[in-house]
C-alpha cells in the first residue's frame, strides 16, 4: 500500500479509536487491534503528529504510581473523522470502478 495512504488512514483509526472516550497508547493498540496492527514505534510518532495538528489533546496523569499520557480528540479531530467518512465514498466509487468487470462493448 502506497506510504502516503497508510499514514492516513493510520491516522484516522488512531482518531477513531479515541473518538468516544478518551484513552492511552496501550489500550489504543489493543481497541485498533481487531482491525489493523500498530505498534508502539509507529502509534507514538502518530500520536505526536495529531496532536501538533491539534487533531487531539493529551494529559498526563498518575495511574499505578507512573505517569500515563491521556489523549482525547479534538473538535477538529472530529472533523476530521467526518471528512474522512465523505471522502471515503468516493473511494469506494473508485474502487468499485477500478474492480468492474469487463462488460462487451456494443458495436459502433
Amino acid at each position: 500500500m502506497d506510504i502516503q495512504i497508510k499514514r492516513g488512514l493510520l491516522d484516522v483509526c488512531v482518531l477513531a479509536a479515541i473518538k468516544n472516550e478518551e484513552s492511552y497508547g496501550y489500550q489504543i493498540i489493543k481497541d485498533m487491534k481487531p482491525y489493523v496492527e500498530i505498534s508502539e514505534s509507529t502509534l507514538y510518532p502518530i500520536l505526536r503528529r495529531l496532536e501538533a495538528s491539534e487533531l487531539l489533546t493529551v494529559r498526563s496523569a498518575e495511574h499505578n504510581g507512573r505517569l500515563r499520557k491521556y489523549y482525547r480528540i479534538t473538535p477538529a479531530g472530529l472533523d476530521r473523522l467526518a471528512e474522512f467518512q465523505a471522502q471515503w465514498q468516493e473511494m469506494r466509487a473508485i474502487y468499485e470502478f477500478v474492480t468492474r468487470e469487463e462488460t462487451m462493448h456494443e458495436e459502433e
